[in-house]
């Protein structure tokens, strides 16, 4: 009995990898170009007899690129997600896939709901609301779990990349007027696991406990690195970007806390992705 994860040179299947190595749970990570999740010959030969369950890192994350490609998107983050599903499900095999605080548009006041309908203001969120129906539609086990603003100690990201201009610049600005929770990959993988072996179903978020300003988020990335960097806040109009960016997407973990206990706060991952942090 192995699990398969999908995406995984991607920067949540890598926690995923080195998750189940350390726990030696056996595993079978793939990704382009040996695998194109498109490909529904490739899906099906992939859905090997014993698969424990399936986790669907693999997805089109580029942002911006999606408004002028959505086609391309939404092939990948849903049409592909939906062949995924139904395969799954015809199988029995559980499958956790991951979505997007992009499927909501933004406008609320306090944290969104697990049932809150679909309302993205984007392509990318577009995208990932058809895969998210695909999911639920095939009638298979499965856990959505929708995340937001996802970091690492690898790969390219918010975090990394703050790391290196605060250390380089002695001023940068960044936008204050979007607030949401920060999600390190490595936690997400760890209750990814936790809610899969509580045979959790159905949709969930999971990010780090808290919530903030990418420019909170920032400062506190320059501060705990002891970069002398002056951190400026600006607004989403002065910062113009080819995709909106919801300006609040805080989602409502309090469904997976009730599940696995709290979730540590943004803060504290941050601290100890910095302390690991891959040369940028």
């Amino acid at each position: 009995m192995s699990y398969l994860i999908l995406g995984a040179r991607g920067m949540l299947g890598r926690a995923l990898r080195e998750l189940f190595t350390r726990e030696e749970r056996p595993f079978v990570g793939l990704d382009l170009p040996e695998f194109d999740m498109t490909s529904g010959e490739q899906v099906a030969a992939a859905l090997v007899p014993g698969t424990r369950a399936v986790f669907n890192c693999a997805a089109y994350t580029n942002v911006d690129a999606a408004e002028q490609d959505e086609a391309t998107a939404t092939r990948l983050n849903g049409e592909a997600v939906v062949g995924l599903a139904r395969a799954c499900a015809t199988r029995g095999i559980p499958l956790v896939h991951y979505s997007t605080d992009y499927v909501f548009a933004g406008t609320a006041s306090k944290p969104y709901p697990v049932d809150e309908p679909h309302d993205p203001i984007g392509a990318y969120g577009r995208s990932k609301a058809v895969g998210e129906r695909g999911v639920w539609d095939a009638g298979g086990p499965h856990l959505v779990l929708r995340t937001s603003w996802l970091y690492a100690p690898w790969a390219n990201n918010f975090v990394r990349t703050m790391f290196k201009l605060t250390r380089e610049r002695e001023v940068i600005k960044v936008v204050a007027d979007q607030r949401g929770r920060p999600t390190s990959a490595e936690h997400l993988a760890r209750v990814s696991l936790a809610l899969l072996d509580k045979s959790a179903q159905g949709t969930l978020h999971v990010t780090d406990g808290g919530e903030c300003t990418w420019h909170e988020f920032a400062t506190e990335i320059a501060r705990l690195a002891g970069h002398a960097c002056r951190v400026e806040p600006t607004t989403s109009a002065e910062f113009a970007r080819p995709a909106k960016r919801p300006a609040y997407s805080v989602l409502d973990i309090a469904p997976t806390e009730a599940l696995v206990g709290a979730m540590p706060s943004w803060h504290e991952n941050l601290e100890d992705v910095l302390g690991r942090l891959e040369p940028v």
